[in-house]
């Protein structure tokens, strides 16, 4: 057996917000992943990173920043004929690096894959985690990450089965 071609994580650009909807998409059928208007995703596209393998989109994340001290891992995906590969850790990787840089100290994600974020230093998270004056100001965000993060029962027929987790970096 051959080694698979070397990939790439680098930051998406426009002409790549199609091939990462396409990702998305079987996720969303599943019950996964929450689905993404394609304007949703133009419009947060410097969010996101790609993984890339000879010009093919392999994987994708995206740090969402929720406020001064901390952000989201969201919507990360590798597609199924690329796991075990050590491209989702690569792209953790790059989010988490990017977190540093813009002076995020603890990341967040809702995920299924409780394992994986284990093994990256998350943590399952209880009920209040940022302080009463920092959770009124979080309420008044329109975001639906804001609203898993703070565990708000609006959100919570779109989360079941999924764990809220925690890094500090």
């Amino acid at each position: 057996m051959t080694d698979p071609a070397p990939f790439v994580v680098r930051p998406a650009t426009t002409a790549d917000v199609r091939r990462i909807h396409a990702l998305l998409e079987p996720y969303v059928q599943k019950r996964i992943l929450l689905g993404k208007d394609l304007a949703v995703l133009f419009g947060s596209v410097q969010q996101f990173v790609v993984a890339e393998v000879d010009g093919q989109i392999v994987g994708c994340g995206a740090l969402h920043v929720m406020w001064e001290d901390l952000g989201e891992i969201r919507t990360l995906i590798v597609h199924d004929e690329w796991l075990h590969h050590g491209i989702g850790r690569a792209i953790v990787e790059v989010l988490e690096q990017q977190a540093r840089d813009l002076g995020i100290h603890r990341l967040f994600c809702l995920t299924f894959e409780v394992e994986f974020f284990t093994r990256r230093g998350f943590a399952p998270i209880g009920e209040q985690v940022v302080d009463p004056d920092v959770y009124s100001q979080l309420l008044r965000s329109p975001d639906e990450g804001v609203a898993e993060f703070l565990d708000l029962a609006h959100v919570k027929p779109n989360t079941l089965g999924n764990t809220r987790m925690l890094k500090h970096l």
